[in-house]
């Protein structure tokens, strides 16, 4: 019995940790609020190639398109506003509160949203603030040669979903 706790324990103990426990800039950080969920998504950020103020063509990002996942198994999708739409037809629309930069200059940052609308009734509807953490890839690199040209770039983050206490 006393081998098994110790392997049940070793085991646990290798486990990566759970989004809500990485460790989240100061910056980023949500505060006085709760945590309702937490999903994975896996999907691109799509870039096109424009000229820039100099006339200088250069990747500008255009939108995001990634599954929401949980355990798994899909259960939305996010895409351009930027919007998370859950299956049970609840959405958010966010911008931009804050940023941090990510664990390697081909990762896209970490970010904190404010949600500024709202559809739909269930999982989404009451939310406030979003996280973007562990983001690993998505980040535009090399040249861009033609105007209009489309870049996909794989991504993968934990968006951290929060509502007001009361």
């Amino acid at each position: 019995m006393q081998t098994m706790l110790r392997t049940t324990i070793l085991a646990l103990s290798i486990l990566p940790l759970p989004a809500a426990a990485a460790e989240v800039p100061d910056v980023i950080a949500v505060r006085g609020e709760i945590l309702v969920e937490i999903v994975h998504a896996a999907g691109a950020q799509i870039y096109e190639c424009k000229s820039d103020s100099a006339g200088r063509l250069g990747w500008q990002f255009r939108e995001p398109i990634a599954t929401l996942l949980v355990a798994g198994k899909s259960v939305g999708r996010h895409y351009a506003g930027p919007n998370w739409e859950m299956n049970d037809g609840s959405a958010v629309i966010a911008k931009v509160a804050e940023r941090a930069p990510a664990a390697s200059a081909s990762d896209i940052p970490l970010l904190k949203l404010e949600v500024s609308a709202r559809r739909g009734n269930g999982q989404l509807s009451d939310i406030s603030t979003i996280q973007r953490i562990n983001t690993r890839g998505g980040v535009a690199e090399g040249a861009c040669d033609e105007a209009g040209a489309l870049l996909s770039v794989p991504y993968t983050a934990d968006y951290t979903f929060y509502r007001k206490r009361g």
